[in-house]
């Protein structure tokens, strides 16, 4: 798919994957519900526990992993001696990061950024976005907006013009709704809870069609990685938050998937 294909990869940050996938059962998500594999979320594990370890780990290939037992082949990987799960099929880059690598071949690498690890308001925070050619965040994207994701694809549908038709893309949008503080989704919401986070998913979930309508628009397949980077406690054995060892927040929902032109 590299050269024929643009890519996204889509962080829905700190998204549990309980939450994800009972809203997806219920058909509380239809939109998401639509592009993935049967209808499903996938449960996997997540290689770090907040997102500036795992966004790290996501570009240099380490991808969610399977909850099943044993070596699971990825979808691309950094060329390292010793690794044993590129295979085959893995498209393996002679490069530190992904955005490096499609760069390289003759990809425009675009960063719409949410939380703060790619709000570029320090050098710890211009690290991650750094990685691209073009990167955007406003605090309108950021944890604080109730409206984050429609000021990412009002800013997504102002650069899209600007990319030549016949050079690839490879779109990565963080997602911030979902991190706390979330419960401004939730009228009348005091503090962030399990159903502030699952209201938080279905305003994601109601701006999913213009994000894919907008990248196939550009008359390319999309192959498009969907997934959370970890995610997050609200009480359970006591913890508030991640970055810790516990399975709310280790366990993560994914998917990919392609979108075609014409179906968004």
């Amino acid at each position: 798919m590299i050269g024929s294909h643009d890519l996204l990869l889509l962080t829905l940050d700190t998204l549990r994957y309980d939450v994800a996938a009972e809203l997806a059962e219920r058909g509380r998500t239809p939109h998401l519900a639509r592009a993935l594999p049967g209808g499903r979320w996938e449960r996997r594990h997540s290689p770090a526990s907040f997102t500036y370890a795992a966004h790290h780990a996501f570009f240099a290939g380490f991808l969610p992993t399977p909850v099943t037992p044993g070596r699971h082949e990825r979808l691309y990987a950094a060329a390292f001696p010793g690794s044993e799960t590129a295979g085959r099929d893995t498209w393996v880059f002679d490069a530190p990061d992904l955005p490096t690598a499609l760069a390289g071949v003759g990809y425009h690498t675009l960063c719409l950024g949410g939380v703060g690890f790619f709000n570029r308001r320090s050098p710890l925070g211009a690290v991650l976005p750094g990685l691209f050619a073009e990167a955007h965040w406003e605090p309108e994207f950021g944890v604080t907006s109730p409206t984050c994701l429609d000021a990412q694809l009002d800013r997504l549908a102002e650069v899209l013009p600007r990319v030549p038709a016949g050079r690839p893309l490879f779109t990565f949008l963080n997602v911030a709704a979902l991190h706390q503080p979330n419960r401004h989704h939730l009228p009348g919401a005091q503090a962030d809870d399990l159903a502030s986070h699952a209201a938080a998913l279905e305003y994601v979930d109601g701006r999913i069609d213009r994000l894919f309508t907008l990248l196939t628009g550009r008359g390319r397949p999309v192959f498009a990685i969907v997934c959370a980077d970890h995610g997050t406690a609200y009480g359970e054995d006591g913890h508030t938050g991640h970055r810790i060892g516990h399975d709310v927040v280790w366990t993560v929902p994914y998917a990919h998937f392609t979108l075609h032109p014409g179906e968004w």
